[in-house]
């Protein structure tokens, strides 16, 4: 693999969603919801004043898991049948560039502008919780950044792998609205189901949960991600028991488990990507 060939690719994507004004757009609305997510926020305060750090990341999860991953999905789901369509795919193939030269700039390209998007968007807003609110812990701020920019990336290897199953870019659309309800609405009603058929639904509504169901859960990326962040920022279970929540985890959950799992994530779906790419007739 050429490296130049790489960088020109990705610098490309990078450029073309710099000029469309992509970056400034999603850093802007990310920044005013976890402002808006502190400044507004009940848990604490009863909406007035800034809420700490962890009640911000308790609520911006849920802004997270929804909107960041149809954004990932919007992001890659056109990365190669656009290209396809207009022509350009065979001309860029043809100089010289191979297929794994092409998807790997295309993947590091978006990853860049979604990782920059994160980076802006929340640094922005923490500089300006953090003038706002004592005893903020950045850590554990950093922590959900770095969080989000891995679940932002899981979803944006997922839709370039959908972008090269698809030969229509109006079909990879609809198939990225798909994933974005599968993984988010019915992925966790199934598993649901399979909960309350075994243990009983009083016992699921106690909140008696079996280890094995979070080893279950390990199917879906935005589980995942989840349990990472509540797992690292303290204030989150603090919150939970206080609202009369009971977090008993498994042993076994842990950053050793999950980070590794997110990566895996990741890596699965570029794999499998290039391997559809490869075998496209383009």
């Amino acid at each position: 693999m050429q490296s130049n060939v790489i960088l020109s690719v990705a610098k490309k994507e990078v450029m073309d969603n710099i000029r469309n004004k992509w970056i400034i757009i999603v850093s802007i609305m990310f920044a005013l919801l976890t402002i808006i997510a502190s400044y507004l926020g009940t848990v604490y305060n009863q909406g007035h004043g800034w809420n700490n750090i962890g009640a911000t990341i308790t609520a911006m999860m849920s802004f997270v898991e929804y909107l960041l991953t149809i954004i990932a999905l919007i992001l890659g789901y056109g990365t190669i049948i656009s290209e396809v369509e207009r022509g350009s795919m065979s001309s860029l193939l043809s100089l010289s560039a191979t297929r794994l030269e092409v998807i790997t700039g295309k993947f590091l390209g978006l990853a860049c502008v979604l990782t920059l998007t994160i980076l802006i968007g929340f640094g922005a807003a923490g500089v300006i919780i953090a003038a706002n609110v004592s005893n903020m812990s950045f850590v554990e701020y950093l922590i959900f950044i770095g969080g989000t920019i891995l679940l932002g990336l899981i979803f944006l290897s997922i839709s370039v792998f959908f972008s090269t199953i698809f030969k229509k870019r109006s079909t990879a659309i609809g198939g990225a609205v798909f994933l974005w309800f599968f993984f988010l609405i019915l992925l966790p009603i199934i598993l649901s189901i399979i909960l309350i058929g075994s243990v009983g639904i009083n016992n699921f509504l106690a909140g008696m949960i079996p280890d094995w169901y979070y080893l279950l859960e390990m199917f879906n990326p935005v589980s995942v991600y989840s349990y990472f962040i509540s797992i690292n920022v303290v204030p989150i279970s603090q919150l939970m028991q206080g609202a009369g929540v009971q977090i008993t985890y498994p042993s076994y959950l842990s950053n050793a488990l999950l980070l590794p799992v997110l990566l895996l994530w990741i890596v699965v779906f570029f794999v499998l990507a290039y391997w559809r790419f490869k075998k496209q007739d383009i």
